[in-house]
């Protein structure tokens, strides 16, 4: 049985869902296909995503397909209450809620894990700790699941190498039509349009400092050059410093970085990015995101033992105010803040993503007696189905090679 917050807001949530379903060509598509074929029949699948609109039809398009579906959250800040409500009163069981504490939330989870399911999805690894630990015995029916995220697939690929890993898992982050859009376009205008709407303040003229360049980090610093900020880039790949250079990005250590930023974002998927050495160099009222997926990156805990007082200054934002008289700025407690404090990725985005969640799901259910207890890359003609269907739901068309460019380009000749 549903175990969210309040099933009066249900009208609400059924109108976001229905608002994102008609900006989501590619899973509308592959949702008509699992309505016919029923290739989840008589399957349970437990999702754990941050629960809000894009989520919940992706929850719904599982359900068509036959699967029994129990939906959860993957952070206790990103669930809208309304989606819950919304998705719960459309027939799937949904267990998720805004702020709750860490011992709830856990509680959550074990609930969506109660059905012994078949097949999960996972952001971020909660699902996998649970099923590896105290509630092992709730996985007893899986076959395997799949992992969106960066900081997800790390985890994956330690429990791997140890030779720790449960069960099979397919790796979603690392599929061309997930990182390529989702990490890069998303995060890059999902991020900002959270900033800017809970601080409503200007973005042009500003220092901005965003920590790694990995796909999130060079979409985010893509925007914020766009909106007229001076970017620096703080990295640990110099492969990666010399790229953020060449975009024209300023590149230097985090130390040498902390006194020049009006506003911080971290996008690194590691722990103590922004600690207590740069915050006692850094400017009255800077500013501290996190957009990775755990609230690790910046250190709360550092800020708050440095603080004389902590208060509310905005909605989402808490000052810290240090005894030497400045205050520095924490968004969404250091959580991750498109999705804490904003509306996660846009619609088109999740499309593709979530288009590949499906498939691989799909993929993973016709294959899982062939598969090892092992991470595995998303089959390329997955990647390619969905760029085919994205294409397709947006009204283009691209060329085809003729028999002798093949020929040509198979060949060694001229």
């Amino acid at each position: 049985m549903s175990h969210v917050r309040d099933m009066s807001l249900a009208e609400s949530g059924r109108m976001k869902i229905r608002w994102v379903q008609d900006f989501m060509p590619a899973l509308v598509a592959i949702r008509a296909r699992f309505e016919r074929e029923k290739p989840f029949a008589g399957k349970k699948i437990t999702i754990s995503i941050h629960m809000e609109a894009k989520t919940a039809f992706l929850a719904l398009c599982l359900a068509a397909g036959g699967a029994e579906v129990h939906a959860t959250g993957c952070n206790p800040l990103s669930t809208q209450d309304d989606v819950a409500a919304g998705l719960a009163s459309m027939g799937v069981e949904t267990y998720a809620m805004h702020g709750v504490n860490a011992a709830e939330y856990r509680g959550l989870l074990v609930e969506a894990l109660s059905c012994c399911p078949d097949l999960i999805i996972d952001d971020g690894g909660d699902l996998l700790d649970l099923l590896s630990g105290d509630y092992a015995h709730l996985g007893k029916n899986l076959l395997g699941g799949a992992e969106e995220t960066t900081t997800g697939i790390h985890r994956l690929h330690a429990r791997a190498r140890a030779g720790v890993l449960p069960f099979p898992m397919m790796n979603v982050n690392d599929a061309k039509c997930k990182h390529y859009y989702d990490n890069k376009y998303g995060t890059g205008q999902s991020v900002w349009d959270a900033i800017m709407h809970t601080t409503n303040l200007l973005v042009a003229g500003k220092t901005v400092v965003v920590a790694g360049y990995g796909y999130c980090g060079r979409g985010v610093a893509m925007r914020a050059k766009g909106m007229g900020a001076n970017v620096i880039v703080t990295e640990i790949d110099p492969i990666k410093a010399l790229e953020a250079s060449m975009d024209g990005c300023r590149v230097m250590p985090m130390d040498e970085a902390a006194p020049q930023g009006d506003l911080f974002v971290t996008t690194t998927g590691c722990r103590d990015v922004l600690t207590r050495r740069h915050f006692e160099v850094m400017k009255n009222n800077a500013f501290l995101s996190n957009a990775g997926h755990f609230n690790v990156e910046v250190d709360c805990e550092a800020l708050a033992d440095m603080a004389v007082r902590v208060y509310p200054r905005r909605q989402d934002i808490t000052g810290y105010e240090l005894a030497d008289g400045r205050t520095l700025n924490l968004l969404a407690e250091g959580r991750l803040v498109n999705l804490a404090s904003g509306n996660g990725h846009p619609a088109e985005i999740m499309d593709t993503s979530f288009s590949v969640q499906a498939l691989a799901l799909e993929y993973l259910l016709h294959h899982a007696s062939e598969l090892g207890k092992q991470v595995y890359d998303i089959p390329e003609e997955i990647d390619r189905e969905v760029s085919r269907l994205k294409l397709h739901g947006a009204g283009l068309h691209i060329d085809a090679l003729t028999p002798e460019q093949e020929a040509y380009l198979s060949g060694w000749q001229v």
